[in-house]
């Protein structure tokens, strides 16, 4: 499926609504693959609750007195580090105790790789405790079933397997998806396109045939449209939602990327 994209008024520069039919050269939709956090998995949200009752557990001098600012702290830190863990810069390991000292730096802590282990150990409890998915992610999964029958579904998702397996099977998802493909595993990360490729290898499909849907404009559907398979920008209206660059617009026009604002708004879309 191919669709132009160009920039609207509202909330900034945003790629256009699905137009046409099929995937990528009309092929029929044969394959759909998810990003899973954020797309998927309500990754933000888990994490936010996970940090305010964490630092609500620590107490003093660790403060909440602007959740919205503590939550947007939180998530620049955590984007730097990941990507640092993504580009082989730090160890799996590594990025967690980044993330912890910098957010306990933030409030005026020092933590050595110990006390930073052990920080991160206690948030990521509370951030087990928040898993969940959002409210449209099983029922798009039934209605693609619906509008598009033996279709079958795939995920590619940049991170630790295992970790990454984990939340899969705690949120149920292991019996809806046939092949998971993480970076950790594989050895490269999302946008390189050796990732979408080595996805559609394992269903034996060609790229024309698949679907990528991600909450990352660049990452998830330039990346995939660059691998040519049909990229679908989920752009879920949320306040705390990063805004593409002008650039990144016309890149995603160039590629044919499809946007929407939600689950429900896919089987519709790829039906066009």
């Amino acid at each position: 499926m191919s669709v132009g994209v160009g920039a609207t008024g509202g909330r900034g520069a945003s790629v256009g609504a699905a137009s046409a039919r099929g995937t990528s050269g009309g092929s029929p939709v044969r394959v759909v693959l998810f990003d899973l956090d954020d797309t998927l998995f309500a990754h933000r949200e888990s994490v936010s609750a996970a940090l305010f009752a964490h630092v609500t557990a620590l107490g003093a001098p660790y403060r909440l007195d602007d959740r919205d600012a503590e939550a947007a702290a939180w998530h620049v830190i955590e984007e730097r580090h990941y990507h640092g863990y993504l580009a082989g810069e730090l160890d799996y390991d590594g990025q967690r105790r980044a993330r912890a000292r910098d957010y306990a730096a933030r409030h005026g802590v020092a933590l050595d790789d110990a006390a930073a282990t052990a920080w991160f150990a206690s948030f990521f409890e509370h951030y087990l405790q928040s898993w969940r998915l959002h409210e449209d992610a099983l029922p798009c999964l039934d209605a693609l079933n619906g509008r598009f029958p033996g279709v079958r579904f795939g995920m590619i998702t940049n991170g630790d397997e295992a970790h990454q397996r984990r939340k899969v099977e705690r949120l149920g998802l292991d019996t809806r998806f046939e092949h998971i493909v993480s970076s950790g595993a594989v050895g490269v990360a999302k946008p390189d396109p050796r990732i979408f490729e080595h996805a559609c290898d394992l269903f034996g499909v060609a790229s024309a045939s698949a679907v990528y849907v991600g909450d990352r404009l660049t990452t998830d559907a330039v990346g995939a449209a660059h691998a040519g398979l049909t990229g679908v920008w989920l752009d879920r209206p949320e306040p705390s939602a990063e805004h593409p660059a002008a650039d990144a617009i016309a890149e995603a026009q160039a590629a044919g990327v499809i946007r929407i604002t939600g689950l429900a708004e896919l089987p519709a879309a790829l039906a066009r």
